[in-house]
């Protein structure tokens, strides 16, 4: 394995448990806290999901860099690729979407469920099976 093989791997590996424990856990949770109603889960979730998605940035930066480095093979390569477009169309689509949702929600007004989150759950699971067949295909290279 070629060093940028192996930071490959770590960024991989990194971004897929930080989307795990961001998206299937601490989201979930939250709104099951005592005290936190729909504005107030709203309002952290932004904040989370702004942080999670700029680090979601730099290492998507990182792997494609690592992996144009690293020469590894073709499907690896499309592995990667399929991540950090699920992960382009989920900022560049899907998110201002919702922020738009939330907006209306935290400024008072009265809004119909969102069927976004929805988008966004399903693009959530196909970056995670991205992830993890590109996690699994560097280390098998």
């Amino acid at each position: 394995m070629t060093p940028a093989s192996a930071v490959a791997v770590g960024v991989t590996f990194v971004w897929l448990g930080m989307v795990m424990a961001v998206s299937f856990l601490e989201t979930p949770l939250k709104f099951r806290a005592p005290g936190v109603d729909l504005r107030i889960g709203l309002g952290i979730g932004r904040l989370v999901f702004r942080a999670l998605n700029s680090v979601e940035a730099v290492l998507a930066a990182v792997l494609i860099i690592m992996i144009t480095v690293g020469g590894v093979p073709a499907g690896t390569v499309v592995a990667a690729v399929v991540a950090v477009a699920v992960l382009a169309v989920q900022l560049g689509a899907v998110r201002p979407r919702l922020t738009r949702r939330s907006d209306r929600v935290l400024a008072g007004e009265d809004v119909p469920r969102s069927r976004g989150h929805h988008a966004y759950v399903a693009f959530e699971i196909a970056k995670v099976a991205a992830l993890l067949a590109t996690g699994v295909l560097l280390l098998a290279a």
